[in-house]
């Protein structure tokens, strides 16, 4: 799925490692990949920070997730071969995680993003109910089986053209872009009016919900 970027918050306990049940300890896998030399990035700490976004709105299930950072040529490979839009974008997510085949969506408030998605696979009626909250509803059947997997590729010339554009930081652009991927693979869609408001303000909670956690800055240089 392709997606965008708005900040989120809200805090919801996170149960230890030793009050999780067997039946719950399924795989988890993040892996974080540098491909881009745009700007310095802390993947330690960029991990630290998707690990805990990850435990806000998926916990007890699990995933494999990989997050690749990466510059406006590879981000414009993809978007004009998966979406057949031309130029660069701010976040593409492939969503691996339905069976019928993956879903790709890019982010809908990036300039060349404003009209309506391409499709390029098998598009499946969405996997998860609407809710109030960022997380994925309860009721949601076999919730517990169905692990997260999916890919989510962040283009930092994007994020910090973005930041000037809006005079925020790289820094939080790049934490926004990986946020509204991750809601993306959790089921949100942000084409529509109601639906895309929604989206909007969980990633909105998200991303101040870890800001208060984490120093943005601390990611990297801002020149």
């Amino acid at each position: 799925m392709v997606t965008g970027s708005e900040p989120s918050g809200g805090k919801r306990p996170v149960p230890s490692p030793a009050s999780r049940t067997p039946a719950l300890a399924t795989p988890r896998t993040l892996t974080l990949r540098n491909r881009q030399r745009v700007r310095r990035v802390d993947l330690q700490l960029l991990r630290s920070i998707a690990r805990e976004l990850l435990r806000e709105t998926w916990p007890e299930r699990g995933f494999d997730l990989a997050i690749y950072l990466v510059a406006a040529p590879e981000i414009t490979r993809l978007n004009e071969t998966f979406l057949r839009h031309q130029g660069s974008t701010d976040v593409i997510t492939f969503d691996y995680s339905n069976p019928a085949g993956p879903t790709v969506r890019r982010h809908a408030d990036s300039p060349s993003a404003r009209r309506l998605y391409a499709r390029v696979a098998a598009d499946v009626s969405r996997r998860y109910l609407a809710c109030a909250e960022y997380a994925p509803c309860e009721n949601r059947k076999a919730a517990d089986q169905v692990a997260l997997h999916g890919e989510i590729f962040v283009c930092l010339d994007e994020a910090v053209a973005q930041a000037r554009r809006f005079r925020a930081t790289w820094q939080s652009e790049l934490v926004r872009y990986v946020v509204h991927g991750l809601l993306h693979l959790l089921g949100y869609d942000d084409q529509h009016g109601p639906a895309r408001q929604k989206m909007k303000s969980a990633e909105n909670t998200l991303v101040r919900h870890l800001a208060r956690q984490f120093d943005y800055r601390q990611l990297g240089p801002s020149g």
